[in-house]
C-alpha cells in the first residue's frame, strides 16, 4: 500500500517555499514502475523538462534510491513514492496524498508492467499467470486512472500515457507471450475508451510503444533506453491540440 509513512521522505515536516512553488506552477508528473528501465528514464527526462516527478515503485527502498540518484545527478526534482498498482487501497491512498500535497496531477504515465512470458503459448498457457499479468498491466492502469481522474481534471493540461507494446496490436499479432500480449491489447482498448470518455475534460490519453528497448524486461540488444523513453515523454508533453486515443511509437502512429 502507499501510505503517509511510505511517502514520508517526500512530505517532510512542513510546507516549504519550494513545496508552495511546486503546487502553484510546476507540472506534476507521476510515473509508475519508475525505479528502473524505461520508467526511470521517463522520470529523468520529465524532470529535465521542469516537471516535479513522483517516481513510484512497489519497493520504498527502490523508489528512494532511484529518486535520490536522479536528483543527485542534477536532473531536476524527483520525489519517491511507494505504490503498488495492484493494490486498490494503496492506489487510493496515493491519490489522497497527491491531492493533499499538490491538488492536481498534470501527467500520469502508466508504465509498470510484468509478465513477458516468452516461454508460454496461448493454447497451453497458465491462466493464473495470465491473471497475474493482467492485474499489473491492465487493471493497474485502470485503477490509477479511476483514482487520479479528479486530480487530472484539476490540471490545466492533463495527459495520460499508457506504456503499451506493438505486441498488443491486433494487426500484427501472432502467437506466443500470451499473458503479456493479451494484457497489452486490452490496455490499448482501455486507452481508446478512456480517451473518448475524458475528451470533454481536456485529458489527452494515448498508448505508446517504446519499441524493443535494452532493459531488464526487454533484454540486451534493444535500442537505447533514452530513445524508447523519448516517445513516452512526447505523449506526456503534447500540446492541447495534440492527438488523443492514439497508439504511437516515436511520435508516429501504429496500427491497432
Amino acid at each position: 500500500m502507499a501510505s503517509t509513512s511510505s511517502t514520508s521522505s517526500t512530505t517532510g515536516t512542513g510546507s516549504t517555499a519550494r513545496d508552495a512553488g511546486e503546487r502553484r506552477s510546476t507540472p506534476i508528473a507521476l510515473v509508475t514502475g519508475g525505479n528502473r528501465g524505461i520508467g526511470r528514464e521517463v522520470c529523468a527526462q520529465l524532470a529535465e523538462r521542469g516537471h516535479t516527478v513522483l517516481l513510484a515503485a512497489r519497493s520504498p527502498r527502490a523508489a528512494e534510491a532511484a529518486a535520490g540518484e536522479l536528483t543527485a545527478a542534477g536532473g531536476g526534482t524527483v520525489h519517491p513514492l511507494r505504490l503498488d498498482v495492484t493494490e486498490e487501497d494503496g492506489v487510493r491512498a496515493a491519490a489522497e496524498w497527491v491531492a493533499q500535497r499538490y491538488g492536481r496531477l498534470d501527467v500520469l504515465v502508466n508504465n509498470a508492467a510484468v509478465g513477458y512470458d516468452t516461454w508460454q503459448r496461448a493454447v497451453t498457457a497458465d491462466l493464473d499467470a495470465v491473471r497475474e499479468t493482467a492485474e499489473t498491466n491492465l487493471y493497474g492502469p485502470w485503477r490509477m486512472v479511476r483514482a487520479f481522474a479528479p486530480l487530472l481534471r484539476a490540471a490545466g493540461h492533463p495527459r495520460v500515457v499508457n506504456v503499451s507494446s506493438e505486441a498488443g496490436s491486433l494487426t500484427n499479432m501472432g502467437g506466443g507471450t500470451p499473458a503479456y500480449t493479451a494484457s497489452k491489447a486490452a490496455l490499448n482498448a482501455l486507452t481508446r475508451m478512456l480517451a473518448a470518455e475524458l475528451r470533454a475534460d481536456r485529458i489527452l490519453v494515448n498508448a505508446v510503444c517504446p519499441g524493443w528497448v535494452a532493459t531488464e524486461m526487454g533484454g540486451s540488444g534493444g535500442r537505447p533506453v533514452a530513445d524508447g523513453a523519448a516517445g513516452v515523454v512526447w505523449a506526456a508533453t503534447l500540446p492541447d491540440s495534440g492527438p488523443t486515443g492514439g497508439f504511437f511509437r516515436d511520435g508516429r502512429p501504429l496500427p491497432w
